[in-house]
Formats: structure tokens, sequence, C-alpha cells
């Protein structure tokens, strides 16, 4: 007999790829300065590039920051981006410029915590482990929701939206692409108001969802053809209101639909420069990776001691 596979493990549900979170920023320099100088991510070189928008590229996802009152996510982003010896390093060097803002950041065994100069906070883990299929990108985004609130959450996606949704450890998981999900996860503490950031995903069934929003009468705005979007997670079978979060609606015949981001390779400088090897290439990462950490582990010898490190 040909071998038995759980066909469901590769189940999407009907939301197929988180695409964007906005957040406004009240200034585009600082905010280069800690997405792309910092995080080490790239600007998209051709949509957004004047001085009042920025569309930060994070492999097949992004980042939206459009010039205005800083807006503050209700919990946490997460990022995966490789190598947390180089991204620590990126960080220190912005220490500096960002010193009279929110900025901050701490490392751990398992990943780095950055918050942004308004006060955003996103999750930094390298592609190993639970990542370890995804080699830069946005995994998870994660909000702080009311106690209680997690099983009519995910009862609402299941039922509104389609996908899968399940409640694990007092948190309801919803999964939004191949390794995407977003997490509402319950809190006893105060919750913030909401600001009006938004997150984007795109779905296949682009009309049933639609359907359901407004027989329950949820629907914000019918933006065009390809898109609509609504606020209110709501209980499906109460209609009681559970938590305020813009979605973004697109179809997958959306013309932005996949496509193509352009993503650098931080660890280029004009000192190090290695011919075609500007954008950034999976493959390549093991390859520059030794080489860069002996430069930096002989360059901290050297300040600390003043000699220079034995070779290996």
């Amino acid at each position: 007999m040909a071998k038995q596979f759980d066909r469901s493990a590769e189940d999407l549900g009907n939301i197929v790829g988180l695409e964007h979170v906005n957040l406004l920023v009240p200034d585009q320099g600082l905010a280069t300065l800690f997405y792309v100088s910092g995080l080490g991510l790239t600007r998209d070189p051709y949509l957004m590039t004047s001085v009042d928008n920025m569309w930060i590229n994070v492999g097949r996802s992004q980042l939206h920051l459009p010039t205005g009152r800083a807006q503050k996510l209700r919990g946490r982003t997460a990022l995966v981006i490789p190598d947390h010896e180089l991204l620590v390093k990126r960080l220190e060097n912005v220490t500096k410029a960002l010193g009279d803002t929110k900025f901050a950041f701490s490392e751990h065994p398992d990943r780095v915590e950055a918050t942004c100069p308004w006060g955003n906070q996103f999750v930094v883990y390298e592609p190993s482990g639970r990542f370890a299929g995804m080699k830069l990108g946005m995994p998870y985004v994660e909000f702080d929701v009311p106690a209680g609130a997690a099983r009519g959450i995910a009862d609402f996606y299941s039922e509104v939206m389609g996908t899968i949704a399940s409640v694990t450890d007092g948190a309801a998981h919803v999964l939004v692409g191949h390794g995407q999900e977003l997490v509402f996860r319950e809190t006893d503490g105060t919750i913030a108001d909401y600001d009006g950031h938004h997150i984007q995903v795109y779905v296949a069934n682009f009309s049933r969802p639609h359907r359901q929003l407004v027989e329950r009468k949820i629907l914000t705005e019918e933006s065009n053809q390809y898109q609509y979007r609504f606020n209110d997670i709501v209980d499906p079978t109460s209609g009681e209101k559970l938590f305020e979060i813009e979605h973004e609606i697109r179809s997958i015949t959306h013309p932005l639909y996949a496509r193509p981001l352009v993503n650098r390779n931080p660890r280029q400088t004009n000192r190090n420069y290695v011919q075609g090897r500007d954008g950034w290439v999976p493959e390549l990462e093991d390859a520059d990776l030794g080489d860069i950490r002996r430069e930096m582990r002989q360059k901290r010898y050297e300040e600390a001691t003043g000699r220079p490190l034995a070779a290996d």
C-alpha cells in the first residue's frame, strides 16, 4: 500500500496571504533609520517612492508607513530575518540617532525584540525551528484581546472568512497563508484604544465573506472591484463585538497579488562589496556568513584588547 499522508496538514483555508501591516509614522527619516538601517529591510524601489509614504519589503510581505500621527499596533509583529549577530550590530549602529525616541532592543537566545521610534513592538526570529520554512518574512501578527474573546474570534474567522482557526493556551490562531497566522492573545491588562492602523490579506473566495459581512452590517468600505474593508470582529452567534482592527480584503485577482518584491542583501556595503550579491538570495547566506562573522569577531577583539585576534 502506498504511504499515507496527512493531507489536512497542507490546508490553508480561504485566506491565502498576509501581505502588509499599515502604520502611520510622523517622520520618514526616523522610519528609514529603524526599518532599513536597523532591521536591514528594503524600501520598495518602485512604488511609494516620495517623502509621504514608504513601503518596506519583508520577503513576500510589507510594512506600509504613510506619514501621519503615529499609530501603534495593539500587540506585536513577528519578522524572520537571518543572522541575529548582524541584526544586533545594525541596531547598535542606529541607537544614538534614535536616542530621543521610544526605540529600544534586546537580545534573547531565540529572538531579538525591537521597538520602533513610536513604540511598535517587533519580535525577530532567525529562519530555524518552527520558522525554518521562511527565510525572510512576516510569520505572524499578534494582538492583545480581552479575556474570553479568543473562542469567538476563532469562530468568526472560521465562519465568516472561511479560513482555519483554533484556540490554544488562551489565544486564537488564524491561518492567513503559508507559514503565516494572526494570533489574538487574551490578556487581563488594559487594551489601548484603536487608532486606525490596519492589516491586509488576500482571499481565494472573495464573494462569500463579503456576503457575510454585509449580512452582519459590519462592512465599512466598498473600495473597488478587487477590494473591500471591515473593522469589527464579532461573535458569529451573538453578534457581540470582540475586537477592532481594520482588514483590507483583496481578491487574488487584484493587480498587486503576488507582485515580486525586491529584497536587498543587507550584508553588502561599500567596504565589503561583492558583485552580483546586491539582491537577497537565501542560497548565499551560508557562503557569506563565515567570513563576515570572523571579521566581526576580529574587530570586537581588537577593540577590547588592542591586539589582533589569532587566526582560527
